[in-house]
């Protein structure tokens, strides 16, 4: 009995933090999404999706985070893969380089890559010393896209990284011994194993990007328009607050990541499934 009082007094904190900083501004963000001058209302969705500004952000939030989530893992699918190669000392000192990126990101991301690649930046001016016409802006899509790739490739390599030891080499010897080339193992029993880590990975880097809001505003400020910026924008009041209509764009934004969610988790179920049947 005293072991259990002990264990729930160690659980206090924890509860506490969740319910003061997840619940109540979960509720009060639902609750101001439905609240207007008399009282509840839907009239802060029906904005959302009759204004084709606001829907222009989710679409942009929903194709950047889409194609730097695919490239991010393609990438690190490749260098976790590499990884796998080197000696174990290497191994930990680029797991601990990945550790440590994977923290640098928001405004110190923006400014580095301001510093390096802006219209001032460090490699922009060598670049024009040496007559190269780069024809890339930071301050568009495709700056975006590269600074959230970057901030994506550390989460993902340490995410990947256990995934591959489920891979035995007593595997790859008996697939060997049997004829089967390196490619074939690789899509008959790797990769099917390897999938469901595969997918989790993928909604994480979606989640991840699609709720990102420093890296972009300090990049862009409000001239890009993304979802998370555009609540950040009705929030601080850059034109009119309205934090009634910015609940009901994060509520709308929230539940775009769980069906997300909900899709990889059926997707990953269902894979299982399949492996276990064979």
């Amino acid at each position: 009995m005293t072991s259990k009082k002990s264990v729930l007094l160690i659980l206090v904190p924890f509860a506490l933090v969740m319910i003061f900083f997840f619940l109540v501004p979960l509720i009060d963000m639902l609750v101001s999404s439905f609240s207007g001058s008399n009282g509840f209302t839907l009239e802060h969705y029906k904005e959302v999706l009759s204004s084709s500004y606001i829907l222009q952000g989710f679409k942009n939030s929903f194709v950047l985070s889409l194609v730097s989530a695919i490239i991010a893992l393609i990438v690190s699918l490749l260098g976790v893969y590499g990884m796998t190669y080197f000696s174990e000392p290497v191994r930990e000192r680029l797991l601990i380089l990945s550790n440590l990126t994977s923290n640098f990101s928001g405004v110190p991301l923006a400014f580095a890559f301001i510093v390096l690649l802006g219209n001032s930046g460090l490699f922009t001016l060598a670049f024009e010393a040496f007559g190269w016409d780069l024809s890339f802006s930071l301050y568009s899509w495709s700056g975006l896209l590269l600074i959230y790739i970057y901030f994506q490739l550390p989460l993902a390599i340490m995410l990947l990284y256990p995934i591959y030891y489920g891979i035995q080499q007593q595997w790859k010897d008996a697939a060997a011994l049997l004829g089967a080339s390196s490619l074939m193992f690789w899509k008959k029993i790797g990769l099917p194993i390897l999938f469901p880590g595969i997918a989790g990975t993928f909604t994480i880097l979606f989640a991840n990007a699609m709720g990102a809001y420093a890296s972009a505003y300090a990049l862009t400020g409000s001239n890009y328009n993304l979802a998370a910026i555009r609540i950040g924008s009705l929030i601080s009041g850059d034109i009119f607050a309205s934090p009634e209509l910015a609940s009901a764009i994060a509520v709308i934004l929230g539940v775009i990541m769980i069906i997300g969610m909900l899709l990889s988790e059926w997707l990953i179920k269902k894979t299982r499934k399949d492996l276990s049947k064979r």
